[in-house]
């Protein structure tokens, strides 16, 4: 029952993303994305998987893995945009 609480938990947070990808893809923007405060929450999402890992919490793992995942297509969309054209073009 844990494990599907934390499962559950977990998928709701990380589909929270999704939106946020599809977005910034679509409109070739990423403007009011915040490279420092991405750059704490990616730091932050590696330690809970680290955490994870270490205690070899399923929910833990898969959900941060994917979030990480997330999180970093999401700065990577936003330097990809920001080089073509430009950092202060929206």
């Amino acid at each position: 029952m844990t494990d599907a609480i934390g499962l559950t938990a977990g998928f709701l947070t990380t589909i929270s993303f999704v939106p946020q990808v599809v977005k910034i893809w679509r409109s070739a923007s990423a403007r009011d994305i915040s490279y420092g405060m991405y750059a704490c929450f990616i730091a932050g999402v590696s330690l809970w998987l680290c955490y994870g890992l270490a205690i070899a919490a399923l929910p833990l793992v898969m959900n941060n893995a994917i979030v990480l995942v997330l999180a970093i297509t999401i700065i990577a969309l936003k330097y990809r945009f920001e080089r073509a054209r430009g950092p202060n073009v929206g």
